[in-house]
């Protein structure tokens, strides 16, 4: 288990050197949605799900402390937390995709070889682009968030369970429904599933306690799977407390922002991205040119992640941008609404930390959540700044001190 004490002086002193141990990350941001017509229903996956979800399993390989510590060895006192060898599996496990259809999806579970019970840990990834599809966790590559720094905090004693999401792994073949709450959130939760499933199958010693952690849209997922565990899971898969870092919460409020907004924003080709999901989940069937102006109309329906000017009042059709910021499209904004998980009342403890000077998804996205959820009535929520950072150097720090906040409980 990690010492928090060792933990608080080691993100005091490296607060900033753990970034190149977690690889680097397609941060992204995850806003928004799409239309005009009548407004659509909230897209959930199907409540029956079976008993059992875990369909397969394989040893990847095992490590040692050593061979762990060996990953992380520019900042030794971080590498000599490692206490014991972790086993890491592939496992594939059902799960619903936006339609409710049942899929076959993936994930990578890190076992530390310990005689002890031990707590879980759901890790929700970052963003991961479809043609970086190698870094999805099931494939634990050098480039995967997982290989250092999340595997070395599994050495310390914790199994950790990080879905691949739907898209990527197993289920490939299918598009990533990218900033979609309800099927990141189930996602992640019969990953979690299958992990405990499998753990009792092979007498691996776990205890009751579900931490959850995530970065970015791992962030957002992190946030959506808390909320689905507490509703759906309250017994089953208890939420211990919940770390989510940098995401997109307040999604309607996000994408008057981005409409409205004068400066340069460098990250609207995650943007497109959103909006491409959206109009294919909540079957709004608008054609690219609702959303865009000429010529990139064309081309992102040729390729939806070609190049796009950083200006919105480039990118976006005029008719559209109003259409987000007055409000206007009913189907439009309720895709949005149906996406906002910033306003509930959590039971377990959640730590918010985002950079103050997030340059892809704005803070007020976690301060919307905190003041929400405080005046819902949740008492322990708490808001971590993280001092002028922005979306790329607030990983390190948020590693760090999401890690001691765990350790707390």
């Amino acid at each position: 288990m990690i010492v928090i004490s060792r933990l608080r002086t080691l993100a005091h002193t490296y607060k900033m050197g753990l970034l190149g141990l977690i690889g680097t990350l397609w941060l992204g941001s995850g806003c928004q949605s799409s239309a005009s017509d009548p407004a659509p229903a909230p897209t959930t996956p199907e409540t029956a799900v079976p008993a059992t979800v875990l369909t397969g399993s394989a040893l990847l390989g095992e490590y040692t402390p050593a061979q762990l510590a060996a990953r992380v060895q520019d900042i030794p006192l971080v590498g000599s937390l490692a206490r014991y060898s972790v086993k890491v599996y592939r496992l594939t496990y059902t799960t619903r995709n936006t339609d409710g259809q049942a899929v076959t999806a993936s994930g990578a579970l890190l076992v530390p070889v310990a005689t002890t019970a031990l707590p879980v840990i759901s890790y929700q990834h970052g963003t991961i682009r479809p043609d970086d599809e190698n870094r999805a966790p099931s494939y634990y590559s050098q480039s995967s968030e997982l290989w250092s720094a999340v595997s070395v905090l599994a050495a310390t004693g914790y199994v950790v369970s990080a879905p691949d999401y739907i898209g990527y792994g197993a289920s490939k073949a299918l598009p990533h429904p990218y900033e979609h709450a309800a099927s990141l959130a189930s996602a992640s939760a019969d990953m979690l599933r299958a992990a405990r499933e499998f753990c009792k199958k092979e007498n691996i010693s776990v205890n009751q306690k579900n931490f959850l952690l995530g970065y970015s849209e791992g962030g957002y997922a992190t946030m959506a799977l808390h909320k689905y565990l507490e509703e759906k899971y309250p017994t089953e898969l208890p939420v211990a407390a919940s770390a989510p870092g940098a995401g997109a919460y307040h999604k309607s409020a996000f994408a008057k922002y981005i409409m409205s907004s004068t400066q340069p924003l460098n990250f609207l080709s995650t943007y497109v991205w959103v909006l491409d999901t959206y109009n294919r989940v909540y079957k709004l069937g608008r054609p690219a040119t609702y959303y865009y102006q000429e010529p990139y109309a064309s081309r992102l329906q040729a390729n939806p992640f070609s190049e796009v000017p950083a200006q919105a009042s480039a990118l976006f059709a005029p008719a559209f941008r109003q259409a987000v910021t007055t409000s206007s499209d009913a189907a439009l904004t309720a895709s949005l609404t149906d996406n906002d998980i910033y306003d509930w009342k959590p039971k377990a403890p959640v730590a918010l930390f985002h950079g103050t000077q997030d340059d892809y998804v704005p803070y007020f996205n976690s301060q919307d959540a905190y003041t929400a959820m405080r005046a819902q009535g949740a008492t322990q929520v708490t808001l971590r700044p993280i001092q002028g950072g922005n979306h790329f150097s607030s990983v390190a720090t948020y590693t760090l001190q999401a890690f001691a906040f765990i350790s707390q409980y």
